[in-house]
């Protein structure tokens, strides 16, 4: 399932469901991370910046290939499983705080990393923030993962909605539409001249500020399109750490939970959904 549109006020409840959280979420494909890391040209040793690093899905990745990671998470359970997930390895420096309140020393990082976070920060903020405490010409990373329209799952998926429009109508609502990967890529060529422009479009989260045309440049997009299988729990636990979720009433919970168990027993085998994981980068720019 995509990411809902959030209130940035929900981004508290993934702390709560932090142990959920951990062995949920999935993590980030080594061809982005690769791909960011030659955009940005660092390597061994370079110092870099995550922004929401959750319980490890993109840190373990960034120390794997040698990088000095200071990791901003605001969640203290979720960063508590980080620290347990890395086990020592690798050099990482943990800031327990929202990226909009964190001390850290402007123009430093090579790279400035953020994986199905970003969204949670105030945009009045985000963008600016970023970009200053990047070096001139420094990377800004953004990693999601995003619902895709791929007739391989389009039944499974199609009655996921249908039973999410029926039980919980106001969460469907705004469900995020499903586009296939010519779509994104034509959207996001669009909106390439502005990198917030292009992260808004492609999450649906109201996150586009003018001025991020002036603070960065040269954007550039890669996707890697994802099947994915679920048994009804699989599926089941990666909706719980989902913000929309926390929302819901325990009737419509248990009613999509008892969804997914009818779902999985009528096919007979793993429910299939398709995700595209998208990178956009963009370099800061010497005005910025």
């Amino acid at each position: 399932m995509a990411q809902l549109a959030p209130s940035r006020r929900d981004g508290s409840v993934f702390d709560e469901v932090a142990a959920e959280y951990d062995r949920s979420r999935p993590t980030y494909p080594d061809e982005l991370v690769d791909r960011a890391c030659r955009i940005a040209g660092i390597g061994n040793g370079d110092e870099v910046l995550e922004v929401g690093c959750g319980t490890g899905q993109l840190t373990g990745s960034l120390v794997a290939r040698g990088l000095r990671v200071v990791a901003v998470e605001p969640g203290t359970r979720l960063m508590s499983l980080a620290e347990q997930n890395l086990g020592g390895h690798g050099e990482v420096q943990f800031v327990n705080a929202r990226f909009e309140e964190a001390a850290l020393p402007p123009g430093r990082y090579r790279a400035a990393f953020s994986a199905s976070a970003f969204h949670w920060i105030d945009p009045d903020v985000s963008w600016r923030k970023a970009a200053r405490l990047l070096v001139p010409g420094g990377t800004l990373a953004l990693i999601q993962y995003c619902g895709l329209d791929d007739p391989r799952t389009s039944d499974d998926q199609s009655a996921l909605l249908t039973s999410l429009a029926r039980i919980a109508p106001e969460v469907a609502a705004n469900w995020p539409a499903y586009w296939d990967l010519t779509a994104i890529a034509a959207g996001l060529e669009q909106r390439r001249d502005n990198v917030s422009e292009a992260w808004a479009w492609v999450g649906s989260h109201d996150l586009a500020r003018a001025e991020a045309r002036r603070l960065f440049s040269d954007v550039r997009f890669a996707t890697v399109p994802i099947v994915a299988e679920h048994t009804a729990d699989e599926l089941t636990g990666l909706l719980r750490t989902i913000s929309s979720y926390s929302r819901l009433s325990r009737d419509q919970r248990e009613g999509l939970e008892n969804e997914h168990d009818m779902i999985y027993e009528r096919l007979g085998r793993p429910i299939r959904s398709s995700t595209v994981a998208v990178l956009v980068t963009a370099r800061r720019s010497a005005v910025g």
